[in-house]
């Protein structure tokens, strides 16, 4: 039976809630998932990289073959280094630069923080597998002729974690109707969903 693994799942491990799903993570030459990203909700700790091998069911809700313990010990979410040679001040003088508290997040997946006092700035990114893409929430899908709205998850073979299908939450266009997009359907899946059909075709897949 194919596995549904849905962005924004509660993820619970064998003693207790751990999180929910905020990114996945793809190998898209193979076309296999690899990895979800689970966040806690109140954000105390950093998200984790949780390899699909842990994964005991998905659905509504992900469960994990982990202890809380365990969880927290798996990779994390997130990388932090040093922004060596950037200039903060932007002018207004180090005194000024010494108020400031964390620039926030600066496009996709990378963030910009600064302590107060002087403290060498940090960046936050993404950590990603080399050679695979991560494909978050806010991922676009784009049909041949524009965008048609934003992933919801993908269904997978439970045994090679292979994409069998991409859910789409489609837009305005047909009522904010979920979708089922076969993978054969699919172009790219770096920076965003780019499929082969046309909007009109998407419109005919069943809804999910």
């Amino acid at each position: 039976m194919a596995t549904e693994y849905t962005l924004g799942a509660s993820a619970s491990c064998s003693d207790g809630h751990c999180g929910e799903v905020i990114r996945t993570i793809l190998d898209p030459a193979a076309r296999t998932l690899t990895h979800l990203v689970i966040e806690p909700r109140h954000h105390e700790e950093g998200g984790r990289l949780v390899p699909v091998a842990l994964i005991e069911a998905a659905g509504g809700e992900v469960r994990l073959r982990c202890s809380l313990a365990e969880f927290d010990a798996l990779d994390p979410a997130e990388e932090v280094e040093l922004a060596e040679g950037l200039d903060f001040a932007g002018g207004y003088g180090p005194d000024a630069v010494q108020g400031y508290g964390n620039f926030g997040r600066a496009g996709s997946g990378m963030g910009i923080g600064m302590p107060t006092g002087h403290s060498m700035p940090t960046v936050t990114s993404d950590s990603v597998p080399e050679g695979e893409a991560e494909i978050a929430s806010h991922e676009r899908v784009h049909a041949t002729d524009g965008e048609i709205g934003q992933v919801k998850g993908f269904v997978v073979d439970p045994a090679d974690h292979r994409l069998t299908y991409v859910l789409l939450r489609a837009g305005h266009l047909w009522g904010h109707k979920d979708i089922a997009i076969p993978v054969d359907a699919v172009a790219d899946l770096n920076d965003g969903i780019w499929l082969k059909i046309t909007k009109k075709q998407v419109e005919a897949l069943p809804p999910l």
